[in-house]
């Protein structure tokens, strides 16, 4: 195997753990030969000359093999992807957000360049899990795919759980572990793992849906209410990232989500992931693994970097293979929404509601409430409003109908269209 010349674009967190797994590999003969950074004047512990402020220095060396980016920028990242496919060369990344957000643009611009974009890395750190739904279950169909998806959301509820710390501290905590950002907002709001999921729905359904098109909820507005209630009930709280398919539509969200103890997530601690798959013929299978810090990611490039050195390159057979599965946010979910006044929430917004409770500093209901409903109610936005999806959130409504729907179906009936699957409420 010849030696691989590598041209690496940032060198953060990511870029020093791939640097040094590199030199630790016993089993992958290449080299980093040039590193693109932003700020020239920084100290650093390699040798000057290794580093350049051009990206025409990487993009433009035609002994530079295969490009890797790891900066944080996504429209940058971008634009450092495509001007590298163009010429000529296979990029390596681990932005989540700028491969979800032009994920269906990206391979278009492989199939025109006959190169390959590899992101393993993007997606569940140490988890091979892309590269899993590509080969092990290319041709069989998945009823589902669901996770902890991001390591810093885990590694700080499992400290509030089991170590009943507060979350400002564990917070802290994980950004100087360099678990979390130090604008940990992706993070804690639900977008990194909603990046992940909209990557992986690709991958796992073969349809392309815009991250903005997904609902997400994070657990910065956890409340010390919240925490005892699900202690009272028997509960932890994980922030899952879900896809169901049901007939011929896939439902998929980011919540918060009360587990109970004998659920599979619920021993997943610390900066670990986990990812569920359930299919036909496989039933439900496990992953877990690391899902944060600069090692394992590392890890998962170096990874792409080896498999792109034998001409890998992602199939996406579902996406060719199985037709386009419609991703719908039209069913209800069931919901736990915590807040201070009674005039906070529109209850007109729910489907039910199952329990109430009000007291003079704390509300909370329990009700079943439409996802693309709870995706654009105002009160979902305020900071005061926790919501939190019960351990039958997803299994009782996911794959119905929401009453609101049915009605415009029914209406579209009449006109003279055809309903074309059955509904159920």
């Amino acid at each position: 195997m010849k030696n691989i010349n590598i041209g690496l674009f940032g060198f953060g967190c990511v870029g020093q753990g791939l640097y040094e797994t590199l030199n630790n590999s016993r089993n992958f003969a290449g080299e980093i030969s040039k590193i693109c950074i932003k700020n020239a004047d920084k100290k650093r512990k390699l040798p000057s000359q290794l580093f350049t402020t051009s990206k025409e220095e990487i993009i433009n060396d035609e002994a530079i093999d295969i490009v890797v980016e790891l900066i944080d920028d996504a429209d940058a990242a971008l634009s450092i992807v495509v001007a590298s496919l163009k010429a000529g060369k296979s990029v390596v990344t681990a932005n989540k957000k700028m491969v979800a957000e032009n994920l269906e643009y990206l391979v278009e611009l492989q199939q025109q360049t006959g190169k390959a974009v590899l992101y393993e890395g993007a997606v569940c750190g140490s988890i091979p899990i892309i590269r899993t739904l590509e080969e092990y279950f290319g041709h069989e169909p998945l009823n589902e795919i669901k996770g902890i998806f991001n390591g810093s959301t885990n590694y700080i509820l499992t400290k509030i759980f089991e170590e009943r710390l507060d979350y400002p501290k564990v917070l802290k905590e994980a950004q100087e572990l360099g678990f979390a950002e130090t604008d940990p907002t992706l993070d804690v709001q639900g977008f990194d793992p909603k990046f992940k999921l909209s990557i992986l729905l690709t991958h796992a359904f073969g349809i392309h849906v815009p991250p903005n098109h997904i609902t997400n909820l994070g657990i910065d507005r956890l409340k010390t209410a919240d925490l005892e209630y699900a202690r009272a009930n028997g509960y932890t709280i994980k922030l899952v990232a879900q896809a169901k398919r049901i007939g011929e539509k896939v439902f998929g969200f980011v919540i918060p989500q009360f587990v109970q103890p004998d659920h599979t997530l619920a021993n997943i601690q610390n900066e670990f992931n986990a990812v569920t798959i359930n299919g036909e013929f496989c039933d439900e299978q496990l992953f877990i693994g690391k899902g944060a810090g600069s090692l394992p990611t590392g890890a998962a490039v170096l990874s792409d970097i080896s498999a792109l050195s034998y001409d890998y390159k992602y199939e996406y057979k579902k996406h060719y293979n199985l037709g386009k599965l419609p991703f719908s946010n039209q069913s209800p979910i069931q919901v736990y929404v915590s807040y201070n006044s009674p005039e906070q929430v529109d209850l007109s917004d729910f489907e039910s509601i199952q329990e109430k409770y009000f007291s003079f500093d704390h509300c909370y209901i329990i009700g079943n409430i439409c996802i693309g409903k709870l995706q654009k109610a105002e009160w979902r936005n305020n900071q005061n409003i926790n919501i939190v999806l019960t351990p039958e959130g997803c299994q009782k409504g996911l794959g119905n109908l929401c009453v609101s729907d049915l009605k415009e179906e029914i209406s579209e009936l009449k006109k003279g269209q055809k309903i074309r699957e059955r509904i159920t409420i």
